[in-house]
């Protein structure tokens, strides 16, 4: 039984899935839902997973952050087109010493959080990447497709690595106790860089193109222009590395890309999340997972035209969306 209480902010696939997994193991959650709160209080949770399938007929499901207790994690699983809510959606739950967990796709995400988080008080910063194919299918239901892993790493306001910490391990015991796989990374900002492989050309080439990963992949001109972003992707962390720690060999191996353009060949056809919201008219998270790349690029001296392209048509295409709908 773990020690530690937790609060998720944003059950969506995400926050669900490693939620519930948390509670799985012992941990106290409580979960920030909205539209389907009063389901899951009457119902609770179920996890439709490839490594099986489980519920929690009971949990503590909330309306409003406001309700819940001070805890000793917050885990951040909200689109980052909604970071603008958090310094109000946290202040009731922040204690002297809580920590903030971000699991949100994109870049920057922590020196965001920190600019307010830590402006009165210490909090601790840390960053996880989630390695996962999962949806959420139905009130209360998230279906694990694929993967799971988690990746977790603490923030260092100068952005070095920063090692292990005590409650990054103690955090990270509770997730092993629900059944995750985890891995603690020394080099959150390096980590961050290597999911940015992945999730650059696929999410926004979904958008574009109108596909899942299995058409993208059988399309040889799709495929050829992901490795191209991905190349892209690792000069300009190879960039970053060199300007923030000049002669520390920060970057990632040139093996990464095919490593995993052959993951995404096995993996189960999926969605990805960008295409999932364009697909629901809800903001895509341009500015998180492009612009802010685009912008550490530039100010590492990195060239990246494709990542830059790509940038602008997600930026056209959510803004004519958005005045469609307006």
């Amino acid at each position: 039984m773990s020690g530690r209480r937790y609060a998720i902010v944003g059950t969506g696939a995400v926050g669900g899935y490693y939620g519930a997994c948390l509670q799985r193991g012992g941990a106290e959650v409580h979960f920030l839902l909205r539209g389907d709160c009063d389901y899951v209080n009457e119902h609770g949770l179920v996890i439709e997973s490839v490594a099986g399938n489980f519920a929690l007929p009971q949990v503590n499901a909330h309306r409003s952050t406001a309700t819940m207790p001070p805890v000793d994690v917050v885990i951040v699983a909200l689109k980052t087109t909604q970071n603008a809510l958090l310094p109000t959606l946290l202040k009731p739950i922040l204690g002297p010493e809580t920590a903030i967990l971000t699991l949100q796709n994109g870049f920057g995400i922590e020196d965001d959080i920190a600019a307010w988080a830590t402006a009165s008080a210490p909090h601790p910063i840390l960053g996880g990447l989630c390695i996962i194919c999962a949806n959420k299918v139905g009130p209360g239901t998230v279906r694990h497709l694929d993967y799971g892993n988690l990746l977790l790493g603490q923030y260092c306001a100068d952005r070095q690595p920063a090692g292990h910490s005590p409650l990054l391990e103690a955090i990270e015991q509770d997730f092993r106790a629900g059944q995750v796989g985890v891995e603690v990374v020394s080099d959150l900002r390096l980590a961050r860089w290597r999911k940015l492989v992945w999730n650059i050309p696929f999410n926004g080439l979904s958008v574009v193109m109108n596909a899942t990963t299995v058409e993208m992949m059988a399309d040889p001109n799709i495929r050829r222009l992901a490795e191209q972003l991905m190349g892209e992707v690792l000069e300009a962390a190879r960039r970053d590395g060199e300007s923030l720690s000049p002669g520390q060999s920060r970057h990632l191996p040139p093996e990464l890309v095919a490593h995993m353009l052959t993951h995404t060949e096995r993996m189960a056809p999926y969605r990805t999340s960008m295409k999932i919201d364009f697909d629901e008219g809800r903001p895509l998270e341009v500015d998180a997972i492009y612009g802010n790349t685009v912008r550490a690029a530039q100010a590492a001296g990195a060239t990246v035209p494709k990542i830059e392209m790509l940038y602008h048509q997600l930026k056209a295409i959510d803004r004519r969306r958005n005045q469609e709908c307006g």
